[in-house]
């Protein structure tokens, strides 16, 4: 399976794809299917800082 980092983090952060979707201003369908396929270095950074934003946001609550 392709991007396991980034769905790793995900998981271990509790961000769930439609919030990571929702940021990126795509449908989480179209989110996912990109995952099929490994990202680019530039490209895997932002959904990273995207995790971390949001985690973080959810830690402020």
């Amino acid at each position: 399976m392709c991007n396991m980092d980034l769905r790793q983090k995900a998981k271990e952060k509790g961000v769930f794809f439609w919030q990571i979707a929702a940021e990126l201003g795509v449908s989480e369908p179209t989110m996912t299917r990109r995952l099929r396929f490994e990202l680019p270095e530039q490209e895997k950074q932002k959904y990273l800082s995207i995790i971390d934003k949001l985690s973080s946001e959810k830690e402020a609550e």
